[in-house]
């Protein structure tokens, strides 16, 4: 640890094309660019689903379904078949941050209150008007916790990238592993990788948390607190019931 210490604050590591803030850039860069693919994609496939009620199967079988695929597996495979290049990253990445997403959207939208939904249409609101104002609205806080959660999980796992010899914080990962413990450059340099991923998906869980605060509004935001607090403490009534009442 403290030779990964040591290297990770060695001035020499932070200036450069390739020193450690060159590398978050690209890592973040790859991360951003796969959850806005993924975003695009998954959010209005689930609130048409949430909405209509219509393909529910498609929830649970992308989301089981792409969980299941080893990314560096799929990412050889495509690596292969559209040789090395920025494409074959995206695409892997961009299957692992689709279910937490979709299923985020879906469920967001299944859960809002049917009253809420029944006055908008008592109102005259057709279906895709109370789709965009009113349940796209109270979804909200779970579509943008899909969202953190997807990135999150690119943030860990984009350092793939530097397998088919792209940049990002993957490349102090492999490039630690290829030169082996008894470089400098080897097993300490690999630690300080892996120190830096971990440090960046905090930092970026803790910005995502902000912006989901300042995002969703107070009511939503109590609201779910209190169903969360009711779902902890209601107790089970184990089909008892007082006949004396």
């Amino acid at each position: 640890m403290n030779s990964a210490l040591n290297w990770l604050f060695d001035s020499d590591h932070w200036s450069g094309a390739t020193g450690i803030p060159a590398r978050i850039w690209e890592h973040l860069g790859y991360t951003a660019m796969t959850v806005l693919v993924a975003a695009v994609i998954a959010v209005p496939l689930g609130a048409i689903i949430g909405h209509t009620g219509r393909g529910t199967f498609l929830v649970a079988g992308l989301s089981n379904g792409l969980r299941a695929l080893p990314e560096l597996g799929l990412l050889t495979l495509l690596v292969l078949l559209t040789y090395v290049g920025l494409l074959p990253v995206v695409i892997a990445l961009v299957i692992l941050a689709l279910p937490p997403i979709l299923a985020g959207t879906y469920a967001g939208i299944r859960n809002v209150d049917g009253a809420v939904v029944d006055a908008a249409r008592g109102m005259g609101m057709r279906g895709s008007t109370v789709l965009w104002k009113v349940e796209l609205p109270n979804a909200l806080p779970l579509i943008l916790g899909g969202i953190r959660s997807a990135t999150l999980q690119v943030i860990a796992t984009a350092t793939i990238a530097a397998y088919v010899s792209l940049g990002g914080l993957g490349r102090l990962v492999i490039d630690g592993n290829n030169a082996g413990a008894g470089s400098p450059n080897g097993y300490p340099q690999m630690a300080a990788g892996a120190i830096v991923i971990a440090l960046l998906a905090l930092v970026v869980e803790g910005v995502l948390e902000v912006v989901q605060r300042v995002a969703v509004s107070p009511g939503l935001r109590n609201a779910a607190t209190r169903k969360s607090t009711v779902r902890t403490w209601r107790r089970p009534t184990l089909g008892l019931t007082d006949k004396s009442t």
